[in-house]
């Protein structure tokens, strides 16, 4: 293998390498996945908040329930201990006894008459929550939906030019030395990606400081060369 050949080689490794971590981070960070995390928080906000409407609708429809029952059977008590004092019949002390005991019946029902008409009310204004709240989900649910298809096309597209470069990084490798590999590998993790810089007018290109003659010469002496400043492998 010639060495020069195979560091062009290693630099063109890592234009392939920095393309591929920009379309990974690109991948990673597309301004729509932003958007659907929040749709996906307002779908699970919204679920909770129409859940939770829902069962104080059932508790309130239960409530109703609970006190119209209760109100039927108060109405006929009352309307039998009524049908008992006019049929007559009773001494007096038993015929106040009953009108006392009518009065507070008839009270009773008033008050349940009153509970309910509240219930009913509270009832039509969770209906009108759940609609809105139903509303809201459905809105969220297909702004989620429409967010996910865009971020799949995306990733479609990214996905397609990452294979291109896979593929072109899989023919280079093998006709860098695997040494020089091995290095690059390491200077990349360390370095951010800038491993290799090419050696133009006495500059390192990883770095882009200027080597003096004596550092450049220094820098050349080593196998393979190296900058004296950053330590990335140098091509001349």
């Amino acid at each position: 293998m010639e060495p020069v050949r195979s560091l062009h080689d290693l630099l063109d490794l890592q234009d392939v390498d920095a393309q591929i971590d920009r379309l990974i981070d690109q991948r990673q960070n597309l301004p729509e996945l932003g958007d659907y995390r929040a749709a996906h928080d307002a779908t699970v906000r919204i679920t909770a908040e129409r859940d939770t409407t829902a069962e104080r609708l059932k508790e309130t429809e239960l409530a109703i329930d609970k006190t119209s029952g209760e109100l039927e059977i108060t109405q006929q008590k009352a309307g039998a201990e009524e049908m008992r004092l006019y049929a007559g019949g009773l001494s007096a002390r038993d015929a106040d006894y009953l009108r006392r005991e009518v009065e507070l019946l008839k009270a009773r029902i008033g008050g349940m008459e009153e509970e309910i008409l509240e219930l009913m009310e509270t009832r039509e204004e969770i209906e009108g929550d759940l609609v809105r709240s139903n509303s809201e989900l459905e809105s969220e649910t297909e702004r989620k939906a429409a967010l996910e298809r865009g971020i799949r096309e995306s990733w479609r597209a990214i996905d397609s030019e990452l294979a291109v470069k896979e593929r072109r990084k899989s023919e280079i490798i093998p006709v860098v030395d695997e040494d020089l590999i091995d290095l690059y590998e390491n200077l990349r993790q360390s370095r951010d990606g800038r491993a290799v810089g090419a050696l133009t007018g006495g500059v390192c290109g990883a770095c882009n400081l200027m080597l003096s003659s004596a550092e450049e010469n220094e820098a050349r002496r080593q196998d393979p060369p190296r900058c004296i400043h950053c330590r990335a492998i140098l091509v001349p």
